[in-house]
């Protein structure tokens, strides 16, 4: 594997737009889909690039509250993506926008986004899963694949599951990239945190690209329930997986330069889908975000 340092700007690159001239909608943006060893690019460059797109749209201070996503077609790896940005309602308390992906001429990606301005009213936050063992007892991913190999695993994609992410990560129990780690429960949960403090982002502010961040790194797992419960890990050779499509709710605001708890849970599986859930925790159980995505997977 490489001796290059780990770095979270991989996912900073991803949600980097540049203006472009509208064809279809109000606004559009463009950016690029980063580098990884499979076939077509990873998901969540998409749903945080849409979800930067239509954050730039709204100037108000309106801050994103929910995505509902539809992926329509792979994206090419390395290549530009199109946004194209709907203003479909600016409202005094919420906005709503409309933002399509295309490449190659196609559309690929779809997405609402709703905007709120925030008002008074009471809280509530989820449990925390107070029996999780901190992060800094488990090993990295780097650590755990060290020495080990098997099933389709190559060396490009154990140096990406390493530390090509942009995010340290650590499973409870033990992944699943090569063997399922401990039972097939239909439950995990995951330790995340940038492998460096993240960095400014043209176009956003820190909180917009924190918002951004969570978009961005919910993909890379949330199917690992599902894959759990099947007892199918990342390297089974023919393993084939895509998401369909993606909701998420974004209940308050957090920073990313702490460890964060992504609790996820599989809901159900059937007919070549599955469909998984997450929650977000700050380490002083503060519940950011919730996440619902369905995914394609296909055994062989």
């Amino acid at each position: 594997m490489s001796g290059t340092p780990p770095t979270s700007a991989v996912f900073t690159a991803a949600i980097t737009l540049k203006p472009a001239p509208p064809e279809h909608f109000d606004l559009a943006f463009t950016a690029t889909t980063q580098p990884c060893p499979w076939p077509k690019a990873y998901g969540g460059d998409l749903v945080a690039q849409a979800a930067a797109a239509a954050m730039r749209s709204v100037t108000d201070g309106k801050s994103l509250h929910s995505m509902h996503s539809y992926f329509l077609r792979p994206a090419d790896i390395g290549a530009e993506v199109r946004y194209e940005v709907e203003v479909v309602r600016d409202g005094r308390g919420y906005s709503t926008r409309q933002v399509r992906g295309y490449q190659n001429g196609k559309p690929l990606y779809v997405c609402l986004a709703g905007f709120a301005a925030g008002e008074a009213g009471a809280v509530f936050d989820a449990a925390f899963a107070d029996e999780v063992p901190g992060p800094e007892t488990l090993p990295s991913s780097a650590e755990y694949l060290a020495e080990r190999d098997g099933g389709s695993m190559t060396e490009e994609s154990k140096a990406y599951w390493s530390g090509g992410r942009g995010f340290d990560m650590r499973h409870v129990p033990g992944p699943v990239y090569l063997t399922v780690e401990g039972e097939r429960l239909p439950h995990q949960a995951v330790w995340l945190r940038p492998f460096d403090p993240l960095r400014p982002v043209d176009g956003l502010t820190d909180a917009q690209r924190d918002l951004a961040a969570l978009a961005y790194v919910c993909d890379y797992t949330i199917l690992e329930p599902v894959l759990r419960v099947l007892d199918l890990p990342w390297a089974r050779p023919g393993l084939v997986t895509a998401s369909l499509d993606h909701a998420m709710w974004f209940h308050r605001p957090g920073p990313l330069g702490d460890w964060l708890l992504y609790v996820q849970e599989a809901v159900a599986a059937d007919a070549g889908r599955g469909l998984g859930t997450g929650r977000f925790f700050t380490r002083d159980h503060r519940h950011l975000a919730t996440v619902v995505q369905e995914g394609l997977i296909r055994p062989t």
